[in-house]
Protein backbone atom coordinates (compact mmCIF):
# COMPACT_ATOMS: atom_id res chain seq x y z
CA UNK A 1 0.00 0.00 0.00
CA UNK A 2 2.86 2.36 0.87
CA UNK A 3 4.50 1.45 -2.41
CA UNK A 4 1.35 2.39 -4.30
CA UNK A 5 1.11 5.72 -2.46
CA UNK A 6 4.77 6.40 -3.14
CA UNK A 7 4.33 5.70 -6.83
CA UNK A 8 1.26 7.97 -7.00
CA UNK A 9 3.14 10.79 -5.30
CA UNK A 10 6.11 10.35 -7.58
CA UNK A 11 3.86 10.43 -10.63
CA UNK A 12 2.14 13.60 -9.45
CA UNK A 13 5.50 15.22 -8.82
CA UNK A 14 6.67 14.22 -12.27
CA UNK A 15 3.57 15.66 -13.92
CA UNK A 16 3.93 18.88 -11.94
CA UNK A 17 7.54 19.23 -12.99
CA UNK A 18 6.63 18.68 -16.64
CA UNK A 19 3.85 21.29 -16.48
CA UNK A 20 6.24 23.78 -14.90
CA UNK A 21 8.79 23.12 -17.60
CA UNK A 22 6.16 23.63 -20.29
CA UNK A 23 5.09 26.92 -18.69
CA UNK A 24 8.70 28.09 -18.60
CA UNK A 25 9.18 27.12 -22.25
CA UNK A 26 6.02 28.98 -23.23
CA UNK A 27 7.19 32.04 -21.34
CA UNK A 28 10.58 31.88 -23.02
CA UNK A 29 8.93 31.71 -26.45
CA UNK A 30 6.50 34.58 -25.85
CA UNK A 31 6.61 37.33 -28.46
CA UNK A 32 6.53 41.04 -27.83
CA UNK A 33 5.77 43.94 -30.10
CA UNK A 34 8.01 46.88 -30.82
CA UNK A 35 7.16 50.06 -32.69
CA UNK A 36 8.14 53.70 -33.01
CA UNK A 37 5.97 56.77 -32.83
CA UNK A 38 6.16 59.78 -35.13
CA UNK A 39 8.97 61.21 -33.00
CA UNK A 40 11.10 58.10 -33.36
CA UNK A 41 10.62 56.87 -29.79
CA UNK A 42 10.55 53.09 -29.39
CA UNK A 43 7.82 51.29 -27.48
CA UNK A 44 7.40 47.66 -26.37
CA UNK A 45 4.22 45.83 -25.46
CA UNK A 46 3.12 42.27 -24.74
CA UNK A 47 0.00 42.82 -26.84
CA UNK A 48 -0.82 44.79 -29.92
CA UNK A 49 -2.13 48.28 -29.42
CA UNK A 50 -3.91 50.58 -31.88
CA UNK A 51 -0.83 52.81 -31.92
CA UNK A 52 1.39 49.90 -32.89
CA UNK A 53 -0.92 48.86 -35.70
CA UNK A 54 -1.13 52.42 -37.00
CA UNK A 55 2.65 52.92 -36.87
CA UNK A 56 3.73 49.46 -38.05
CA UNK A 57 5.54 47.14 -35.70
CA UNK A 58 8.15 44.39 -35.29
CA UNK A 59 7.41 41.04 -33.72
CA UNK A 60 10.26 40.38 -31.24
CA UNK A 61 11.05 36.99 -29.69
CA UNK A 62 12.21 36.30 -26.13
CA UNK A 63 15.83 36.91 -27.16
CA UNK A 64 14.99 40.39 -28.40
CA UNK A 65 15.38 39.48 -32.07
CA UNK A 66 12.93 40.72 -34.69
CA UNK A 67 11.25 37.75 -36.35
CA UNK A 68 8.75 39.63 -38.49
CA UNK A 69 7.87 43.15 -39.53
CA UNK A 70 4.30 44.28 -40.13
CA UNK A 71 3.72 47.49 -42.05
CA UNK A 72 1.46 50.15 -40.66
CA UNK A 73 -2.22 50.24 -41.46
CA UNK A 74 -3.11 52.31 -44.50
CA UNK A 75 -5.68 55.05 -44.39
CA UNK A 76 -8.77 54.82 -46.57
CA UNK A 77 -7.23 57.28 -49.06
CA UNK A 78 -3.98 55.34 -49.13
CA UNK A 79 -5.81 52.06 -49.70
CA UNK A 80 -7.77 53.64 -52.55
CA UNK A 81 -4.55 55.03 -54.06
CA UNK A 82 -2.84 51.65 -53.69
CA UNK A 83 -5.74 49.90 -55.42
CA UNK A 84 -5.61 52.45 -58.23
CA UNK A 85 -1.89 51.89 -58.72
CA UNK A 86 -2.37 48.12 -58.61
CA UNK A 87 -5.16 48.35 -61.19
CA UNK A 88 -3.01 50.52 -63.44
CA UNK A 89 -0.10 48.13 -63.16
CA UNK A 90 -2.36 45.16 -63.88
CA UNK A 91 -3.80 46.94 -66.92
CA UNK A 92 -0.32 47.82 -68.17
CA UNK A 93 0.83 44.23 -67.72
CA UNK A 94 -2.25 42.92 -69.50
CA UNK A 95 -1.61 45.32 -72.39
CA UNK A 96 2.03 44.24 -72.58
CA UNK A 97 1.02 40.58 -72.62
CA UNK A 98 -1.51 41.28 -75.36
CA UNK A 99 1.15 43.07 -77.43
CA UNK A 100 3.41 40.03 -77.13
CA UNK A 101 0.62 37.76 -78.31
CA UNK A 102 -0.19 40.12 -81.20
CA UNK A 103 3.46 40.29 -82.22
CA UNK A 104 3.79 36.52 -82.15
CA UNK A 105 0.63 36.19 -84.23
CA UNK A 106 1.94 38.79 -86.70
CA UNK A 107 5.18 36.88 -87.23
CA UNK A 108 3.34 33.59 -87.60
CA UNK A 109 0.86 35.04 -90.09
CA UNK A 110 3.48 36.61 -92.37
CA UNK A 111 6.68 34.61 -92.81
CA UNK A 112 8.39 37.40 -94.75
CA UNK A 113 7.98 41.05 -95.69
CA UNK A 114 6.63 40.23 -99.15
CA UNK A 115 3.73 38.29 -97.66
CA UNK A 116 3.06 41.09 -95.21
CA UNK A 117 3.08 43.81 -97.89
CA UNK A 118 0.86 41.78 -100.22
CA UNK A 119 -1.78 41.26 -97.52
CA UNK A 120 -1.76 44.88 -96.38
CA UNK A 121 -1.90 46.19 -99.95
CA UNK A 122 -4.96 44.04 -100.52
CA UNK A 123 -6.62 45.76 -97.57
CA UNK A 124 -5.82 49.16 -99.07
CA UNK A 125 -7.16 48.02 -102.43
CA UNK A 126 -10.45 47.05 -100.82
CA UNK A 127 -10.81 50.52 -99.33
CA UNK A 128 -9.94 52.10 -102.67
CA UNK A 129 -12.43 49.91 -104.49
CA UNK A 130 -15.20 51.04 -102.14
CA UNK A 131 -14.22 54.67 -102.76
CA UNK A 132 -14.13 54.07 -106.51
CA UNK A 133 -17.65 52.65 -106.45
CA UNK A 134 -18.89 55.61 -104.43
CA UNK A 135 -17.17 58.01 -106.81
CA UNK A 136 -18.86 56.46 -109.85
CA UNK A 137 -22.22 56.52 -108.11
CA UNK A 138 -21.69 60.14 -107.16
CA UNK A 139 -20.97 61.09 -110.76
CA UNK A 140 -24.23 59.49 -111.88
CA UNK A 141 -26.23 61.22 -109.16
CA UNK A 142 -24.60 64.57 -109.91
CA UNK A 143 -25.60 64.18 -113.58
CA UNK A 144 -29.18 63.36 -112.53
CA UNK A 145 -29.24 66.48 -110.34
CA UNK A 146 -27.92 68.59 -113.21
CA UNK A 147 -30.68 67.27 -115.48
CA UNK A 148 -33.34 68.16 -112.92
CA UNK A 149 -31.91 71.64 -112.46
CA UNK A 150 -31.83 72.14 -116.24
CA UNK A 151 -35.49 71.16 -116.47
CA UNK A 152 -36.38 73.63 -113.75
CA UNK A 153 -34.27 76.30 -115.45
CA UNK A 154 -35.98 75.75 -118.80
CA UNK A 155 -39.36 76.19 -117.14
CA UNK A 156 -38.27 79.37 -115.39
CA UNK A 157 -36.80 80.76 -118.61
CA UNK A 158 -40.10 79.97 -120.33
CA UNK A 159 -41.94 81.93 -117.64
CA UNK A 160 -43.56 78.75 -116.43
CA UNK A 161 -43.84 77.73 -112.78
CA UNK A 162 -41.73 74.88 -111.54
CA UNK A 163 -44.12 72.15 -110.35
CA UNK A 164 -43.87 71.06 -106.72
CA UNK A 165 -42.95 67.48 -107.60
CA UNK A 166 -39.91 68.75 -109.52
CA UNK A 167 -38.81 70.91 -106.61
CA UNK A 168 -39.19 67.85 -104.34
CA UNK A 169 -37.13 65.72 -106.73
CA UNK A 170 -34.42 68.37 -106.81
CA UNK A 171 -34.32 68.51 -102.99
CA UNK A 172 -34.10 64.72 -102.73
CA UNK A 173 -31.40 64.55 -105.36
CA UNK A 174 -29.37 67.24 -103.64
CA UNK A 175 -29.57 65.26 -100.39
CA UNK A 176 -28.46 62.12 -102.21
CA UNK A 177 -25.50 63.90 -103.76
CA UNK A 178 -24.53 65.46 -100.42
CA UNK A 179 -24.66 62.04 -98.73
CA UNK A 180 -22.46 60.45 -101.38
CA UNK A 181 -19.94 63.29 -101.18
CA UNK A 182 -19.74 62.87 -97.39
CA UNK A 183 -19.34 59.10 -97.81
CA UNK A 184 -16.56 59.61 -100.33
CA UNK A 185 -14.75 61.95 -97.96
CA UNK A 186 -14.99 59.36 -95.17
CA UNK A 187 -13.69 56.64 -97.43
CA UNK A 188 -10.79 58.79 -98.57
CA UNK A 189 -9.95 59.58 -94.95
CA UNK A 190 -10.16 55.88 -94.13
CA UNK A 191 -7.77 55.09 -96.97
CA UNK A 192 -5.29 57.71 -95.79
CA UNK A 193 -5.50 56.38 -92.23
CA UNK A 194 -5.07 52.82 -93.50
CA UNK A 195 -1.95 53.88 -95.39
CA UNK A 196 -0.49 55.48 -92.26
CA UNK A 197 -1.34 52.37 -90.25
CA UNK A 198 0.22 50.13 -92.86
CA UNK A 199 3.43 52.13 -92.85
CA UNK A 200 3.62 51.93 -89.05
CA UNK A 201 2.83 48.20 -89.09
CA UNK A 202 5.48 47.58 -91.71
CA UNK A 203 8.06 49.39 -89.59
CA UNK A 204 7.01 47.36 -86.54
CA UNK A 205 7.08 44.14 -88.55
CA UNK A 206 10.63 44.84 -89.68
CA UNK A 207 11.67 45.50 -86.07
CA UNK A 208 10.10 42.22 -84.96
CA UNK A 209 11.80 40.28 -87.74
CA UNK A 210 15.15 41.85 -86.90
CA UNK A 211 14.77 41.03 -83.21
CA UNK A 212 13.63 37.51 -84.04
CA UNK A 213 16.61 36.95 -86.31
CA UNK A 214 19.12 38.29 -83.77
CA UNK A 215 17.60 36.14 -81.02
CA UNK A 216 18.16 32.89 -82.87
Amino acid sequence: MRAVRYMMAATALCFGTMALAQDNTANNNNFRYKWKDAGGHSFFSDSLTPDAMKAGYDVVNAQGLTVRHVDRQLTADERAAARKVADQQAAAQAAADQRKRDDAQLLNAYPDEAAFSTAKQAELDNVEQAARTTRMNLQGQEKALADLLNRAGDLERGKQPVPPYLNDRITEQRNTVAGLRAALQRQQAAKDAAQVTMDAQLKHYRELKAADSSGR
